[in-house]
């Protein structure tokens, strides 16, 4: 698909100039960085979701576990 945007200048140049070292069309270099922006955003979601989702549930940790690693780590060797 063909799309038309606007970029200040300094910006475009300087993705020009990444696209050229790169070895990459400019469609290509603006195809990966929108891919990847994406992609970044849709982890976050799932990350925003998740604490959503455990935002009410207690970590704290079970006082039997607790007392039951503080004797194991009193008979470890540091």
């Amino acid at each position: 698909m063909k799309t038309a945007i606007s970029l200040p200048d300094d910006l475009f140049a300087s993705a020009e100039a990444l696209a050229e070292r790169l070895g990459v069309s400019r469609s290509a270099l603006y195809a990966t960085a929108v891919a990847e922006y994406l992609a970044k955003h849709q982890a976050r979601k799932v990350t925003d979701r998740l604490n959503a989702l455990y935002a009410d549930e207690s970590s704290a940790l079970d006082p039997r576990l607790a007392r039951a690693q503080k004797r194991s780590a009193a008979r470890t060797a540091w």
